[in-house]
């Protein structure tokens, strides 16, 4: 199976930028694709984006734009680069990996706070 981690959170102000990582460990070869998803308090879980094992990145009309999915397969590790934040952005950030051979899996998240 898989493990994610992700980091990188933290707190930035309105305008600025923070990079998030998800590291995977485990059956990383399995993993056809990984997305980030988003869940800010009372609001429902919202998909960010998802980018598949061979790179081919979609986003949420939300952020298009503003935010990018990348992958380096040598690490193991996706990216969200995140750029001209805004308060609504605040949320916690959980990645997703699913395969036809793995159970879908979530990390632990992590925290994004976007000063006004």
């Amino acid at each position: 199976q898989v493990r994610l981690v992700e980091s990188g959170g933290g707190l930035v102000e309105a305008g600025g930028s923070l990079r998030l990582s998800c590291a995977a460990s485990g059956s990383t070869f399995a993993i056809d694709a990984t997305s980030w998803y988003r869940q800010a308090p009372g609001k429902q879980r919202e998909l960010v984006g998802t980018v598949s094992s061979g790179g081919t990145a979609i986003y949420a009309d939300s952020v298009k734009g503003r935010f990018t999915i990348s992958r380096d397969n040598a690490k193991n590790t996706v990216y969200l680069q995140m750029h001209s934040l805004k308060p609504e952005d605040t949320a916690v950030y959980l990645c997703y990996a699913v395969g036809v051979r793995i159970r879908a899996t979530w990390g632990q998240g992590t925290q994004v706070t976007v000063s006004s």
